[in-house]
Formats: structure tokens, sequence, C-alpha cells
């Protein structure tokens, strides 16, 4: 049997996988998320960005968070409960606090890569 033949029901078997290797795509989105989320509000500070844009990006940010959040598969881990503090933040939170939840989400990411 060819070794294409092989592959093809691993491959299958990797894309049905569940619990939370399969959350890192979201982990990371939200990670990524939290980032832009503090680039903006810190460029908003500087008077770079106009009070419409930075509406219209918070309520974006937050809602692509709140949909990576609602796909994990783990709903009540470590890493879910931080998506969910990072939701509760203020619009206008300081992008220092954004960059930790950030981080933290980067360790729960580099924990579950490196398992």
């Amino acid at each position: 049997m060819p070794l294409r033949w092989l592959l093809l029901p691993l491959l299958l078997l990797a894309g049905c996988s569940k619990g939370p290797l399969a959350d890192l795509q979201y982990i990371g989105e939200a990670r990524s998320l939290a980032s832009e989320w503090a680039l903006v509000n810190e460029q908003a500070a500087e008077g770079k960005l106009t009070g419409a844009y930075v509406s219209a990006m918070h309520k974006s940010l937050r809602q692509q968070i709140r949909t990576a959040k609602a796909a994990l598969t783990v709903p009540d881990s470590s890493y879910a409960h931080e998506m969910a503090t990072l939701l509760a933040t203020p619009d206008d939170a300081p992008p220092q606090v954004l960059r930790h939840h950030a981080e933290r989400l980067k360790q729960f990411e580099d924990a579950l890569e490196s398992a």
C-alpha cells in the first residue's frame, strides 16, 4: 500500500482531535487580538486614531475574541478563563494590561505546544 494511503487516515484522525491541542489556534487568535487591542489603545492615547475608528475596532476585536472563546473545546480551561478576563477588560484599558493578557495567553500556547 502506498504511503499516501496511510497518510490520509492519519490526517483525518488528527483533524478530529479534541481537547487543548485543538484549542491552540483559538488561543493564538485571542493572543493576537489582545496585542492588536493594546496597539489600538496605544495609538488612540497618542491621538493618532479617530474615536469612531477606535470604537469600531474595540467592537470588532471583542467579537472576534468572543468567537474564538466560543469555539474552544475545553470551555472551562485556564485559557478560557483568561479569555473571559480579557473580555471583561474595559475598552480603554492601558496597553500594558492588554499586553499582560496577551503574554498569559502566549504562556498557555507555549505550554500546549511543548506537551
